[in-house]
């Protein structure tokens, strides 16, 4: 059998003996909206949660909060019925600005924004790049009850009317990504991320729980304190085409927005495997290892204890941290990351080490990229030069009668084992 599964802007491919079973685990095919255009101007006509237009008419400054190029979130189909909106309003082009939420990654130039944003709207209007450690561009607003403290981009919360726009999917540790999370984290300080990031250690900060999800709670508070008018989510099929569009109050759309989301990602399987192959999804997903982290993660939740989980993820960017890999300088074992980093405590970058140790530990990891293989080992990667010989490799400790699992499209895939096996 031929098997392919993305890697970057392309595919990789590879042979399995007709003597071992494969499974492709994909969430159901949900077919994408016919009229995307269409359906995000319906969405903001039913505005949920009791927001309404009418209270921002001729807003003096209007600040729109949109993801970097990690995210394939599509703007193109987003943000005109939107605009259009806000121009209904009667405000003028001149009072909208564009922040892009970068987090704690490097910020974007304005050579890099054509890769996010349609080209109308870097015409008519002004974009910026948040950057987490500029001090002087926060603003200060208190703690969240968890003690988190909110410093968030200034001229953002300055805004007479703030908006979000973004994706509503399965996130490792938040649950899932989308209402205000694209300015409560994204146009974040670096403490602020730091401090939130670091209740990924609670087992209830966990993949696809929304409810009880504290780091997810934190992150409402968060956007609360910030002052989000209205979030406006789409959420994709794996073919990243629109399948929902919500919009109006943050909370009133991740209701509704996590129910439509889990029947698009959730997929179940009968047993845990001995091998799974794991790719993000391509491109921006595998755009660097800190992005492409998240297939291992979510693979380990159906991999079995001593199996093989083979990540195939291209990272043209490396790691995407360069304070992840001075503090994996010298390390030799995962016991020793794990180690470190419970007695040094969490920061942000070193926190990919752990993420990776914690699977890592329990299985054996292969890792086929386009990274240099001398700095793949320095992490403790285990890279393997290609698809086939990684699968050639891990087939040899295969278990009488296993199948294998594949993962085209993990990154935006919730697997559970069903029954809990």
């Amino acid at each position: 059998m031929r098997i392919q599964v993305p890697y970057g802007r392309s595919f990789l491919t590879a042979s399995v003996p007709d003597t071992v079973g494969v499974d492709i685990i994909e969430a159901p095919e949900t077919c994408g909206a016919a009229d995307p255009l269409d359906t995000v101007r319906s969405a903001l006509d039913k505005l949920l949660g009791g927001a309404a237009w009418a209270d921002f008419a001729g807003a003096r400054s209007v600040a729109i909060a949109v993801n970097d190029k990690t995210r394939p979130v599509p703007h193109h189909q987003l943000l005109p019925p939107l605009l259009e909106r806000l121009a209904a309003l009667g405000i003028p082009d001149a009072a909208i600005t564009f922040y892009v939420a970068v987090g704690m990654h490097l910020p974007m130039t304005p050579d890099e924004f054509p890769a996010i944003l349609p080209e109308e709207v870097l015409r008519r209007y002004r974009v910026v790049s948040h950057d987490s450690g500029n001090d002087d561009g926060l603003i200060n607003l208190g703690e969240t009850s968890g003690g988190t403290p909110v410093w968030s981009n200034r001229a953002y919360v300055e805004s007479g009317f703030k908006i979000v726009v973004g994706n509503i999917e399965p996130h490792q540790f938040v649950g899932f990504s989308g209402g205000v999370k694209t300015a409560a984290i994204g146009l974040a300080g670096a403490r602020t991320i730091d401090r939130n990031h670091a209740l990924m250690m609670h087992p209830d900060s966990r993949l696809g729980e929304y409810e009880a999800n504290p780091a997810r709670r934190d992150v409402e508070e968060i956007g609360e304190r910030v002052g989000v008018h209205l979030a406006l989510n789409a959420i994709l099929n794996q073919k990243r085409q629109i399948v929902h569009v919500l919009a109006g109050g943050p909370r009133a759309v991740m209701g509704p927005g996590v129910l439509l989301s889990r029947r698009v990602c959730q997929v179940g399987v009968g047993t845990r495997y001995g091998l799974v192959i794991s790719s993000p999804g391509g491109h921006p997903k595998d755009i660097n290892l800190y992005q492409a982290q998240k297939a291992l993660g979510h693979a380990a939740l159906i991999t079995r204890t001593g199996g093989t989980v083979i990540l195939a993820a291209a990272c043209p960017e490396g790691t995407g941290s360069a304070r992840y890999e001075e503090w994996m300088s010298g390390k030799k074992t995962y016991d020793e990351v794990l180690e470190r980093f419970r007695s040094e405590g969490f920061r942000i970058g070193p926190h990919k080490g752990y993420q990776i140790a914690r699977d890592a530990s329990r299985m054996r990891l292969m890792f086929c990229s386009g990274m240099e293989e001398r700095l793949s080992r320095a992490l403790l990667l285990n890279p393997v030069r290609d698809l086939q010989a990684a699968l050639d490799l891990a087939l040899r400790d295969l278990q009488p009668g296993e199948r294998i699992g594949i993962l085209p499209h993990a990154s935006s895939t919730i697997p559970y084992v069903e029954g809990g096996r």
